[in-house]
């Protein structure tokens, strides 16, 4: 393997343009295809914000407090490592000193309240499809990727059930309540095969044979479209959201740890944890009901 060298024998500076492109190609920089990637997208951010022509010797230690260091900090500190062994700066370490790996603070707010949950899933603007798919994601607390990945085959109505491939590739159950066990029959108007969740018209172009209804035409409804439909008429809110907000309720109701693992499908407490935390509605409740002067 060769080694890299120099770009210029001049004194002149040698400027961060040039840094990166030699970076970028040379025989050890950036291993793979999509670290150069990556990498390549810190370095255009960082020449559009200092300009290509700026020395490299004259970088000041950057600022650790944006939310995007943790994500850059490693193609930058490669790239001051490069230019040290170069010879073009004195010390990586001093251009990086007190960038050390920083946590961010949990969010908290990802949670939507019950009220609003409520809301959601009572609009009569919404159509059946929605309202059915919205309803079982927040019964079932599954991931939205398995329920669109449903088909009519899966289910099992009368015990309000169905098969699904947890993420990973791991078969298991999902189980949802009386609302959505009244929906599905409405929505699937007696169709015993194909997907679950359908696209209101036919495909317009070759799908698998699996993701189209062989009757209607109709293709499987992908994640984009529900998640753009459910954002639509939330204001914002994400589908993940949902999900979220699903686990927390049912955490604030007293569900057990392993039980909202076995309903949420989680294999780590440590994953879960972040879910079931109560709201900040729920904390209040249960102040308000344990306020000693209350009993008196």
């Amino acid at each position: 393997m060769g080694t890299a060298r120099k770009l210029s024998t001049s004194r002149r500076p040698v400027t961060l343009g040039q840094a990166v492109i030699a970076y970028l190609t040379a025989p050890d920089g950036p291993e793979s295809a999509a670290t150069r990637r990556v990498y390549g997208g810190t370095y255009r951010a960082l020449l559009a914000a200092l300009g290509p022509d700026a020395a490299v010797g004259d970088l000041t230690p950057a600022d650790p407090r944006p939310a995007t260091w943790n994500t850059n900090r490693g193609a930058l500190r490669s790239l001051l490592r490069f230019c040290e062994m170069q010879g073009w700066i004195a010390s990586a370490a001093d251009l990086t000193r007190g960038t050390g790996h920083r946590k961010r603070s949990p969010d908290r707010s990802r949670a939507l309240s019950r009220a609003d949950i409520d809301q959601l899933l009572a609009r009569e603007d919404a159509s059946l499809r929605e309202r059915t798919f919205w309803r079982l994601a927040y019964e079932s607390a599954a991931r939205s990727a398995e329920l669109l990945a449903l088909n009519v085959e899966d289910l099992d109505l009368p015990n309000r059930r169905a098969r699904v491939a947890r993420k990973g590739g791991s078969a298991d159950v999902i189980t949802w309540s009386t609302r959505t066990a009244r929906l599905l029959p409405r929505l699937l108007k007696g169709r015993t095969t194909g997907p679950v969740f359908l696209t209101e018209r036919r495909a317009r172009v070759e799908l698998p044979p699996g993701d189209i209804d062989q009757d209607s035409g109709r293709a499987r409804l992908s994640y984009v479209q529900a998640e753009q439909l459910f954002k639509a008429a939330s204001g914002g809110a994400t589908l993940h959201q949902l999900r979220h907000s699903a686990l927390t309720h049912l955490a604030e109701d007293g569900m057990s740890a392993p039980m909202l693992m076995t309903k949420s499908g989680h294999t780590s407490i440590t994953s879960l944890a972040r879910y079931a935390r109560p709201s900040a509605e729920a904390l209040a409740r249960w102040e308000a009901e344990h306020d000693p002067a209350r009993r008196r």
